[in-house]
């Protein structure tokens, strides 16, 4: 059977020894993935512990290392329950949708290889194959579509909890992540604008040396609003609405305990993890180093590549976790308005502007002034939104409503 598939490990015919590598790496992702989500938990309360001036978790193995074993036995051995009118069914699935997306994401993501003197295959035990789980050609597509089915996930533990104060907060999750995911598919349209493929392994080929990096290639902007709408649809501070417990108890999973809540709480590191990994891909180089001399002496290539993938993701972990102790919650009027007020219209103008500026160059046109026409329609487009909020805002004031 032949496939068309980009990792030469399936390039071919598919027999035993490719099944059992494609199962050796979906293991070994979820390994990593638990592993690293252990790591994170513990790594925040150390870290948010620091910022604090505290002691932070030390009982629980070295440095407190076991900390987030102890919960986890701890949750997996406290009672079960399940509301009285809750939807059985789907109140059981609902955990599961939140957290499976966000392996399936990770499992996209190039964990390391050689870029600087190679393609970023690894060959061993005379098998040649990326050091990533899946390579499919519509990768980043499939990122997309597995962070709106978590969205499922949230809404129906909230409804099917048959309480009130879970289907609020999972109503306002739901307008949270709809709202900010278009912010960032826009930003992310930048990249894919310039990287000219979907594949994550051929966009971290295409981002050679650091100027070639897509944080650098497509103006900054772009990585800014991935970054906050990443931010938005993580749940993190400041824009954790959803847990918000002094306006509505404990947000979308209040009626959840034991394992199921384990479940989310697993889902939300995950996510952490993995979309640091995909900012690391999409504007960072993935596991290449910022310039070639850089590469970790002594180790082999594509380890030097993990080292560095790691390094990026920690540092990205560190800058949430580091917003997370120093920034107040925002108001659920200032959220929406930062999400369709300031960052979609920011992300699609700045998609016209690299669109304007890749045609110049395919057309060989001066990309000054193409560059000085995009400015001033930007310009005016600011100035006519601005007048439409303006006008929008002091007609619900005669309204008797002020936002």
């Amino acid at each position: 059977m032949h496939v068309l598939a980009a990792d030469p490990l399936l390039a071919g015919d598919i027999g035993l020894n490719e099944v059992l590598w494609v199962i050796a790496k979906v293991v070994l992702a979820f390994v990593v993935l638990l592993v690293a989500v252990i790591l994170t938990i513990w790594f925040e309360r150390k870290a948010i512990a620091g910022l604090q001036n505290r002691i932070g978790p030390n009982k629980a193995g070295p440095w407190g290392l076991f900390i987030t074993l102890a919960d986890g036995i701890k949750l997996i051995l406290k009672e079960d329950l399940m509301p009285e009118k809750a939807d059985r069914p789907v109140f059981v699935l609902a955990p599961f949708l939140a957290v499976v997306p966000a392996f399936i994401t990770f499992c996209i993501v190039p964990l390391g290889g050689d870029f600087v003197d190679g393609d970023g295959t690894i060959t061993l035990f005379n098998t040649t194959t990326f050091l990533q789980v899946a390579d499919p050609p519509v990768g980043i597509l499939l990122a997309l579509a597995m962070s709106s089915i978590a969205v499922y996930g949230v809404m129906l533990a909230g409804w099917a909890s048959g309480s009130k104060y879970p289907l609020l907060g999972s109503v306002r999750a739901t307008a949270q992540m709809v709202s900010y995911e278009a912010a960032l598919g826009l930003s992310v349209a930048s990249v894919l604008l310039l990287s000219g493929t979907l594949s994550t392994h051929g966009i971290v080929l295409g981002q050679d040396g650091f100027v070639n990096w897509n944080v650098v290639a497509t103006g900054i902007l772009p990585f800014i609003i991935f970054f906050i709408a990443a931010t938005a649809e993580l749940n993190r501070p400041p824009f954790d609405l959803v847990e918000a417990e002094q306006e509505i108890v404990a947000g979308y999973h209040t009626e959840y305990s034991s394992f199921r809540f384990a479940v989310f709480y697993l889902s939300e590191y995950i996510n952490l993890v993995t979309m640091s990994g995909i900012m690391v891909t999409l504007f960072l180089g993935g596991p290449r180093p910022p310039v070639e001399w850089l590469e970790v002496p002594i180790v082999p290539g594509w380890l030097s590549g993990v080292i560095w993938f790691v390094a990026k993701v920690v540092a990205f972990v560190f800058v949430y976790i580091w917003i997370r102790a120093s920034l107040p919650r925002l108001r659920y009027d200032q959220l929406m308005d930062l999400g369709w007020k300031v960052l979609i219209p920011a992300a699609f103008g700045w998609f016209l502007v690299l669109a304007a500026l890749q045609v110049a160059e395919d057309e060989g046109w001066n990309r000054a002034v193409v560059g000085g026409v995009a400015a001033l329609v930007a310009v005016v487009s600011y100035l006519l939104l601005s007048a439409a909020l303006r006008v929008s805002a002091r007609n619900r004031e005669l309204e008797g409503t002020v936002f």
